[in-house]
């Protein structure tokens, strides 16, 4: 498989290939429209030139040392007489073929125009070739006899070393583009080499990967979005990790408790209240593994959101009535006194979900208010309904408030020792509040109590 460095060379390769070809298609294509006729008129005038110079001022020369002063002067002259006597003179023509019609028609005083009339190729390398046809061809008379005069200056004498400079230009361009263009695409590839090495070290569970992410282009944000995504992933798999630990041991130890006590019941030999008393704690910590697993199957479908969430339209302020009568035992027990203002709201959410909501929230405020406080319920509505749960209980710290929604976080245990639970509550509340496009607020000072507030979002309803 070809790899993306060889690709990339090979592209810039054909670039500048594709490049110099089009621009020399240009160039030939601007010859072919302007400069062909401009050097044709230009030779032609210097051919006059040279004829008028010898008609007026060196007639008394003879014409073919004047010839070969001009020739002298990197011109290639081919002179034809009536006789069809020919004489050549400065550098030869590489084909000297031309047909004696046209020789006859210069003779007779017409001028031939080879370098237009005549094909040399469709490119600019036309105006190089050094043939009699691709010259300019004027009549001549001296000493009382006409001649044809073939006039093209010499290109090789002319131009010669600028060709070689040409050429050499030519070919420096094209090393050196070469040159570059190794460098350069290997200092283009080699971070996103880089990068694919990361993933592979990222696939095989490595996650200590250093990048280069000071860049400033699309690479540098590249590396930096690829260096975000692996602390994402290193954090997703510690909370893994740390997610199994903590259902491990708190799946172990209700076991434990079961097991153990099953053992000292079948061992036998203990009162029955004792015995009663262990099959009470078993009957307890099974209902303690239930809900647990009845947690971790709620957490793991809200975040597959597999469709466990299904809204309908109910009354939130009769919802959270029948929580308040279904915990009556617990805020009874530690004569707390309720306070609610519910007034008749609509609202569309899952009312099974949002029924373990409230009883969570609410649970939590009775569990951690001390006897004789008070919790206050409220709805608000301003458009979007909040529900409210303000207690007078012990309080959360900041560094509590940080953690509170992480699973299997209970928080400080010695501030209140009979606050048992798995730690998911909270984390199953958050859940469920985000999946209805809600959002959940925790205020809480110590000593003085906690405000909880639970927004959803109104939901528009036809006028009727």
């Amino acid at each position: 498989m070809r790899s993306l460095y060889f690709r990339v060379v090979l592209m810039f390769v054909a670039i500048v290939i594709i490049s110099g070809t089009l621009g020399f298609l240009l160039a030939n294509e601007y010859y072919q429209r302007n400069m062909r006729t401009y050097n044709e008129q230009k030779i032609t005038r210097i051919g006059q030139q040279i004829i008028d110079l010898y008609e007026h001022n060196a007639a008394s020369m003879d014409l073919p040392a004047f010839m070969t002063h001009v020739a002298n002067l990197n011109f290639q002259l081919y002179l034809v007489d009536e006789n069809g006597q020919v004489q050549t003179f400065g550098a030869p023509f590489r084909d000297q073929q031309i047909e004696p019609q046209i020789v006859q028609k210069v003779l007779a005083g017409e001028t031939y125009r080879g370098i237009t009339e005549e094909q040399h190729g469709l490119f600019v390398t036309g105006f190089f070739e050094n043939t009699l046809k691709n010259s300019i061809g004027l009549p001549l008379e001296a000493e009382g006899r006409k001649y044809a005069l073939f006039v093209r200056p010499s290109i090789e004498q002319q131009f010669g070393e600028v060709h070689v400079m040409f050429a050499v230009l030519l070919a420096a361009m094209f090393l050196l583009s070469l040159m570059f263009i190794l460098i350069f695409t290997r200092y283009l590839v080699r971070p996103i080499q880089k990068l694919s090495q990361a993933t592979k070290k990222l696939a095989e569970g490595e996650y200590e990967i250093q990048l280069d992410i000071s860049r400033r282009d699309e690479i540098g944000e590249l590396a930096t979005n690829f260096a975000q995504m692996t602390e994402s992933l290193k954090q997703l798999d510690d909370m893994r990790q740390e997610f199994v630990s903590n259902v491990s041991h708190e799946i172990q130890s209700p076991l434990a408790s079961i097991q153990g006590f099953s053992q000292a019941i079948r061992s036998g030999g203990m009162p029955e209240a004792q015995k009663a008393e262990y099959l009470a704690i078993i009957e307890e910590e099974s209902r303690r593994l239930s809900s647990l697993s009845k947690q971790l199957l709620t957490l793991a479908s809200l975040d597959k959101e597999t469709g466990l969430y299904e809204p309908s339209d109910y009354r939130l302020d009769e919802q959270l009535r029948q929580v308040v009568l279904l915990l009556e035992r617990q805020w009874q027990q530690k004569k707390l006194e309720l306070e609610l203002e519910l007034p008749d709201t609509l609202v569309t959410a899952d009312k099974q979900l949002f029924n373990q909501v409230w009883i969570n929230l609410l649970s939590n405020s009775i569990k951690f208010t001390p006897p004789h406080g008070t919790i206050f319920v409220s709805i608000q509505q301003s458009p979007d309904i909040a529900v409210i749960i303000r207690d007078t209980g012990i309080g959360i710290s900041e560094e509590e408030r940080q953690h509170i929604f992480e699973r299997f976080y209970k928080g400080d245990k010695s501030r209140n020792r009979e606050a048992t639970g798995s730690g998911l509550g909270l984390a199953i509340v958050q859940k469920i509040v985000q999946v209805a496009k809600g959002s959940i607020e925790i205020d809480s000072q110590i000593g003085i109590g906690t405000t909880i507030k639970v927004t959803l979002p109104a939901q528009e309803r036809p006028r009727k």
